[in-house]
């Protein structure tokens, strides 16, 4: 299999600045052929197009982006993100979110998609850290999928502020642990880096200290224990390098999000953007996942910024075109 470039659709809230139909024709102009979706392209095209958001409007919601994007040439991929899921510890709410899963296999089959991304839970009450639930809840997801007619297959991201599993080592066990072949990894460099090395509560470098040495006996790891046949799929993103720490006073800084969150939220950058000030060392994580591993897959440049709210028509076609730059140089990276 060679590398089959995407793009994230510009993530949760932008979209009531930014049309599906606008990002998908920014995308699909700079060549982008994969293209990730979120829940809220559904709800927000149902709200402003079909009179309100029912089970029924989502679903033809997603019939409709599927029609767009084949006249556009450009498929979506990728479902997400399914989130705050697994660990619930009032069951009732788990029931909801099984039902809330089901609709989304109806999403899915409308978008002609098969796979849906699980970021790890981050929710501060709540949830358990017991393994062996987490483990349960994804094993009922995983077999859900394997109903449905094609398979649909679950990526578990190790978000950097998890609550429970915050990196991909506990990603990784979880799904030795759940063994089963639609559940696989979704690898994030933003979040391996800025969990292994990344501290935007430390300046100067938002490093942790030992940050380097830690990020180099990961990668090694990584490189020794992962099954690339259960990499799903990876996402490059980079990071700003922030003048101040993320604490309160910071124009980032939230009660709610940790910092690392509020870093993603608010700085992302595309990886090896010329001009931006990215500071995630990335090379060390493409080598283990690219060359060390082998991947060759789907790999999606993926972004949050605080600017993507501004609402000129222009600024999606602006933001592919460094999405398209980024994957450039992810090619010569991965080919010297």
């Amino acid at each position: 299999m060679s590398f089959q470039p995407a793009i994230a659709s510009p993530s949760v809230g932008h979209q009531t600045v930014h049309p599906i139909s606008r990002r998908l024709e920014a995308a699909a102009s700079q060549g982008f052929k994969l293209i990730e979706l979120v829940e809220d392209d559904m709800t927000f095209y149902a709200r402003d197009h079909l009179g309100g958001v029912t089970e029924e409007s989502m679903v033809q919601a997603a019939k409709d982006i599927k029609i767009l994007s084949n006249k556009l040439g450009i498929k979506p991929f990728v479902l997400q993100p399914f989130w705050f899921y697994e660990g619930l510890l009032d069951r009732k709410e788990h029931e909801i979110k099984i039902t809330k899963l089901r609709l989304w296999m109806k999403l899915a089959k409308a978008l002609s998609i098969q796979l849906v991304q699980i970021p790890t839970n981050w929710l501060n009450e709540g949830t358990t850290g017991d393994l062996d639930q987490i483990v349960r809840d994804l094993i009922e997801m995983a077999e859900i999928g394997l109903e449905q007619d094609p398979v649909v297959s679950f990526a578990y991201e190790g978000v950097a502020w998890g609550t429970h599993i915050d990196t991909w080592q506990g990603t990784w066990e979880v799904i030795k642990r759940v063994n089963k072949p639609n559940f696989g990894l979704c690898l994030d460099t933003f979040h391996i880096v800025a969990r292994d090395l990344g501290d935007p509560s430390i300046v100067p470098g938002c490093k942790r200290p030992n940050g380097d040495e830690n990020l180099a006996r990961s990668m090694d790891q990584l490189a020794k224990e992962v099954d690339v046949s259960k990499i799903f799929y990876v996402q490059l993103g980079d990071a700003e390098l922030l003048d101040s720490p993320i604490v309160e006073g910071h124009p980032f800084f939230n009660e709610l999000q940790p910092p690392r969150m509020a870093w993603s939220r608010n700085a992302r950058l595309f990886a090896w953007e010329q001009g931006q000030q990215g500071c995630l060392p990335l090379d060390s994580v493409v080598d283990a996942i690219f060359k060390k591993l082998g991947f060759r897959g789907i790999v999606s440049m993926e972004l949050f910024s605080r600017h993507l709210f501004n609402p000129d028509p222009k600024l999606p076609y602006a933001y592919a075109a460094r999405g398209i730059e980024s994957w450039k140089k992810f090619l010569e990276k991965v080919e010297s």
